[in-house]
C-alpha cells in the first residue's frame, strides 16, 4: 500500500509517467422493440424488455497528473489482451518516456510473463524494460485511481443499453475525446501518514 501511495506523492514527470490500469466488464444489450423518441415535455422510452449480445471488456488507462486517460474495447481481459495495452503504453502514448510507472492489481493476467506469451522474448523484454509494475494490496484495489475513472465512465457514458462492440467503441471513444479535452484531472489526497493512522490495524 504504501509504495503506490508513495508513488501517487511524487510530482508530475513527463519522462517518467504515472499510470493507473484497471479494466471492468462491459454487458451488451439491445433492445427487443425500439425506443420512442423524446416529446417536448417527454424523455426518451425504453420498454423493459432487452436481448443479451454477451459482454465485452474496458482497458482503462488514465495518467491523473495529466488528465489523460485512454479506454480500449476488447472482447476479452485475456493475458495477450493486456500485454498489446502495455505495448501501446510503450510505443503509442509514451514513446519518449524512460520509464512508466504502472499502477494495477494482482489479477493473474497482469504479469510480465503475460507479455512473453504474447510477443518473442526479444520484444517482450524490450516492452518491459520501460515499465515499472507497482501493484495494489489485495483487497486493496480502490487505491487505483483508474477505479475512480471508472466510476465517471459508468455514470457518463455506460447508463444506457449497449448493443454491440463497435457502439461501446464510438461511445467511449467520444467520452474519452471529451474527458481529454478538459484535462480532467484526480486530486488525490490519500497519503502514508493518514494510511497509518487509519489503517493502522492492517500494519503487523
Amino acid at each position: 500500500m504504501e509504495d503506490v501511495l508513495d508513488l501517487y506523492a511524487q510530482p508530475f514527470d513527463p519522462i517518467c509517467p504515472q499510470v493507473c490500469f484497471d479494466e471492468p466488464p462491459v454487458q451488451l444489450l439491445g433492445d427487443v422493440y425500439a425506443p420512442l423518441p423524446a416529446q417536448p415535455g417527454q424523455n426518451r422510452r425504453i420498454d423493459y424488455e432487452y436481448e443479451r449480445h454477451g459482454t465485452a471488456n474496458l482497458f482503462v488507462m488514465c495518467q491523473p497528473l495529466a488528465g489523460w486517460r485512454d479506454v480500449k474495447v476488447t472482447e476479452a481481459r485475456k493475458k495477450v489482451d493486456f500485454a498489446h495495452c502495455m505495448q501501446d503504453l510503450v510505443d503509442v502514448h509514451f514513446p519518449q518516456a524512460e520509464v512508466i510507472r504502472v499502477v494495477l492489481d494482482n489479477l493473474n493476467t497482469h504479469t510480465p510473463g503475460a507479455l512473453y506469451e504474447a510477443f518473442e522474448p526479444a520484444e517482450a523484454r524490450r516492452i518491459l524494460r520501460k515499465l515499472e509494475f507497482h501493484y495494489t494490496p489485495k483487497h486493496g484495489s480502490w487505491l487505483n485511481m483508474a477505479e475512480i475513472e471508472i466510476s465517471i465512465l459508468s455514470r457518463q457514458c455506460l447508463k444506457r443499453r449497449i448493443a454491440s462492440l463497435d457502439d461501446l467503441k464510438r461511445l467511449t471513444t467520444r467520452w474519452t475525446q471529451h474527458r481529454n479535452d478538459q484535462q480532467a484531472r484526480i486530486q488525490w489526497c490519500f497519503d502514508v501518514s493518514q494510511a497509518r493512522t487509519k489503517l493502522a490495524r492492517l500494519y503487523p
